[in-house]
């Protein structure tokens, strides 16, 4: 885990797909998995509220992102289009079951999804996002997009 004072998931270049808009996307969604990991930092003194919010943020940010990615796969006919949206629509899944797993007072390691969040977005950027982004920059530099 990170020290104190030390970002949990800092942006690299390593991450950038290409597309200004997906990029600017995935910095904040690293933003709000760094908000949230430092309110599950404060150990004993974990405090439920502001891990709530910054979940709350999390979770209506990952939709418009996700949203953005898939209008782009729509514009350009993404061949991956559909496998790619229902690995969004899993995640998203995943997150609200945690969320409401905490909400009802399950047993919740809150370190645990931080964790989750970071492999996650991380993999997704690297594996998935750089396919589709790959696929919209081969289309621009052949000119076929409109």
């Amino acid at each position: 885990m990170a020290e104190k004072g030390e970002v949990f998931i800092p942006w690299e270049e390593r991450f950038a797909v290409g597309i200004p808009i997906i990029d600017h996307q995935h910095r904040q969604l690293l933003e709000l998995a760094n908000r949230l990991f430092d309110t599950c930092r404060q150990g004993k003194d974990f405090a439920p509220e502001g891990f709530r919010s910054a979940a709350s943020a999390a979770v209506d940010y990952v939709k418009v992102h996700f949203s953005t990615e898939e209008q782009i796969m729509d514009r350009v006919s993404f061949p991956e289009a559909a496998d790619h949206k229902a690995k969004h629509r899993e995640f998203v899944g995943r997150v609200l079951l945690e969320v409401r797993s905490f909400e009802e007072g399950k047993p919740f390691a809150p370190n645990r999804f931080v964790l989750f969040l970071k492999e996650w977005i991380l993999s997704h950027i690297a594996l998935v996002d750089k396919r589709l982004a790959s696929y919209v920059l081969d289309l621009a530099k052949k000119g076929l997009l409109k």
